[in-house]
């Protein structure tokens, strides 16, 4: 054991022999090398001073380099390399250098583009047209561009806009020559059965004399196309040398709520004329209520029977607050809930509603159509319009006049937003202003987004009629006027354009063509309808076969 430990000191301490032979100069060296560095941070020397401030400041200067929190960093590295349990509080080193990162703009995604045509364009009476359009992803652009895709007209634009040349995808609010179905004068004197008794002045005086004299007990309306001063008229009373005015007859004993005269407006859309097509918005019908009692009656006291501005709201009339107020129907559901109480359907009075609309449409076609092709397309034009009728205590319907740009705002009546928004939003949607897809405008899509919305297998129909003779062979016979083979290019367009009005109607109900379920009411007129709109009676009836949906 002591020989081991004795070894082991021999091994470890150097002999005599073995120190001599190290450099004499080694530790010393050693020992000045530390000397000379220890003098070298002498404070106590000028040169240490001196060395000692060079230092701090190089070593605060290269801090104030260093990126944000890299010295602490790099500390907090060292210690957690050290004792990696000991959490490290983060030191901020001051003062720091701000970065400026370079920032690239972000692209303006492209949107469709709309103006707005007519007096006072960005007041608070289009509010909720333009609501509707920026939810849709349409974005209003100055009225001095030429790249828009929609043109929103609240007044008739086509006197005093240039659009005989607008581009496919390009879109107005209004048909060349609407004004022969909204002119109050125009259709209050159209022969038809829903629409009272009427004469224009001062060219059908006689008329109208002979008309009164034959009839003593009825009473009579002066009108004219702005709607404003009409009151019941004795003959002694009416100014028969005043233009642009009517005598018009007064409908005696209407149908009363609570008491209340009513009239209902019921917003309508054309998509197409030749063919026509049109739209009704059944989500809900505008009631207005006269604010004061019918009986006893008082033609000096225009609020019994007038409706005006400050009419009186479906929320307001007490035997309606149960099913509108407290149950949250809509202004049509409640009134048809109230007629029911009375033990009255009131569906004879929407069959009549549709059919006096279609058929003020009808009579009124053949001058549009005469209009259209002034235009380089008929398509690119709809039209949006509300009409206004009454209805007497037998439940037969009235047509008193249809407004080009009804009134959309609820800066009056509030609660009435939703359903100017909801009227907006169904008919942009049925005409193609809005759109699942993303879009940069209304222009036509890629084939195949195209094909994904609609394609040929959609439109076509009669499958065995169209494959067997002799419509395999001719296209003569008027029953294979629907056979792909006999189909023209404006033909398919027509097709493709009433088979996407029927994917996207939501809301709306077709009135014309008129559907299967409907059609009786319609019987006596459907020999009147022009060719083209036989035609696409008979593409809808085709698709009502295969196609419940197209039934109603």
């Amino acid at each position: 054991m002591e020989k081991r430990k004795s070894d082991r000191k021999k091994r470890e301490s150097p002999t005599e022999s073995e120190k001599s032979e190290q450099p004499k100069d080694s530790v010393e060296q050693v020992v000045q090398q530390v000397e000379e560095l220890n003098c070298f941070f002498d404070l106590r020397t000028k040169r240490g001073q001196i060395l000692f401030f060079t230092v701090t400041i190089l070593a605060a200067t290269l801090t104030q380099c260093l990126p944000k929190d890299a010295l602490a960093n790099i500390l907090q590295t060292k210690e957690q390399s050290g004792n990696r349990n000991v959490a490290q509080p983060n030191v901020e080193c001051k003062p720091e250098v701000k970065i400026v990162e370079k920032v690239t703009p972000s692209v303006a995604e492209n949107r469709p583009k709309y103006w707005i045509y007519g007096r006072n364009p960005n007041g608070d009476h289009l509010i909720h047209v333009k609501n509707v359009l920026q939810r849709l992803g349409i974005e209003q652009v100055d009225n001095d561009t030429a790249d828009w895709d929609l043109l929103w007209a609240h007044d008739y634009p086509f006197r005093k806009v240039n659009l005989y040349h607008l581009k496919p995808h390009q879109l107005v609010n209004h048909f060349p020559g609407s004004g022969y179905i909204t002119n109050k004068v125009d259709l209050s004197t159209t022969e038809m059965k829903y629409i009272p008794k009427a004469f224009k002045l001062p060219n059908e005086e006689e008329k109208f004399r002979k008309y009164a004299e034959e009839n003593p007990n009825k009473r009579f309306v002066q009108k004219n196309n702005q709607h404003r001063h009409i009151q019941i008229r004795k003959l002694e009373e009416i100014d028969f040398g005043s233009n642009d005015t009517f005598i018009q007859e007064f409908i005696d004993h209407p149908l009363l709520v609570d008491g209340y005269k009513f009239d209902i407006g019921v917003y309508t859309v054309i998509t197409s004329i030749d063919p026509l097509r049109v739209y009704i918005y059944k989500g809900d019908i505008l009631f207005r209520y006269c604010p004061v009692k019918y009986y006893p009656f008082d033609s000096n006291n225009l609020d019994k029977y007038i409706v005006g501005d400050d009419y009186l709201p479906t929320w307001e009339v007490p035997a309606l607050k149960p099913y509108y107020t407290k149950q949250g129907f809509g202004m049509k559901e409640s009134f048809d809930a109230y007629v029911r109480s009375t033990g009255r359907d009131p569906t004879i009075i929407w069959e009549q509603v549709e059919d006096a609309i279609r058929l003020a449409i009808l009579k009124k076609e053949s001058l549009l159509v005469g209009i259209l092709p002034r235009y380089a397309s008929k398509r690119n034009f709809f039209e949006m319009m509300r009409f206004d009728l009454v209805v007497d205590d037998k439940l037969r319907v009235f047509l008193m006049e249809a407004n080009m740009s009804p009134n959309l705002s609820s800066s009056h009546f509030k609660p009435n937003r939703l359903l100017y928004e909801q009227v907006i939003y169904n008919f942009l949607r049925m005409v193609g202003v809005g759109s699942d897809l993303r879009r940069d405008s209304f222009r036509k899509r890629s084939t195949d987004a195209e094909a994904m919305i609609s394609s040929l297998k959609n439109i076509v129909v009669e499958a065995n009629r169209c494959a067997d003779g002799p419509c395999s062979e001719s296209c003569a016979p008027k029953e294979c006027a629907l056979c792909i083979s006999c189909l023209s290019g404006g033909d398919l367009r027509e097709l493709y354009a009433a088979y996407r009005e029927h994917l996207n109607r939501g809301d709306m109900k077709r009135i014309f063509p008129v559907p299967k379920a409907d059609r009786q009411i319609f019987e006596e007129h459907a020999a009147d309808l022009s060719t083209k709109n036989r035609w696409m009676s008979h593409w809808f009836d085709a698709k009502c076969e295969v196609d419940t949906s197209y039934c109603y």
